[in-house]
């Protein structure tokens, strides 16, 4: 059973990055991965979890867990620039149940999060959404959306014009959890 400082150290070895590569991937300092890997700072963000996962191609559960326990979904990093992250990701679907999203049927989702220093209107820095990947809008909600070569979330009614031009649907949320 190894702890988080081996963990990361042996997926980043695994990964072929360097202290340094891993560090600019993850916007932190190669001293920094140095003390991550040692165990000499032992609490790590999630915000800096979740850059550290994605940098290094595991999912939240592989970086977190042992490797016996049976890992969590992938946490997905959301950015203002296309493309969406679930659009080559179909290993991070998860499914909520019927109970949590008010259906009959349990959906087959992302879990998504706002990557560093993106900003999104309806989704904060920090905030945890279930995004299933649709290209419409059936019913009134928060969607994301690519405009003008952005991606965005914003709420959209059946009527509201999305086709064609400047707009594509990529995905309806579901679910949201903020840290607050």
């Amino acid at each position: 059973m190894d702890t988080l400082g081996p963990r990361i150290k042996r997926l980043r070895q695994q990964a072929n990055l360097n202290k340094a590569a891993l560090a600019r991937r993850v916007g932190v300092s190669d001293v920094t991965i140095s003390y991550w890997e040692s165990g000499a700072i032992k609490q790590i963000g999630h915000e800096r979890l979740v850059a550290l996962s994605d940098a290094l191609g595991c999912s939240l559960g592989e970086l977190l867990a042992n490797p016996a326990k049976p890992s969590l979904p992938r946490v997905l990093v959301l950015n203002a620039h296309p493309p969406v992250p679930w659009e080559s990701r179909s290993e991070s679907i998860i499914s909520l149940p019927s109970e949590l999203i008010d259906s009959v049927l349990p959906l087959h989702c992302y879990l998504v999060t706002p990557g560093a220093e993106q900003h999104f209107d309806h989704l904060a820095h920090g905030d945890l959404a279930a995004v299933c990947a649709t290209s419409t809008v059936s019913e009134p909600g928060l969607y994301v959306v690519e405009r003008e070569k952005r991606i965005e979330v914003v709420r959209l009614d059946t009527d509201t014009p999305t086709g064609g031009g400047t707009w594509r649907v990529h995905g309806a949320i579901q679910a949201q959890w903020s840290l607050a």
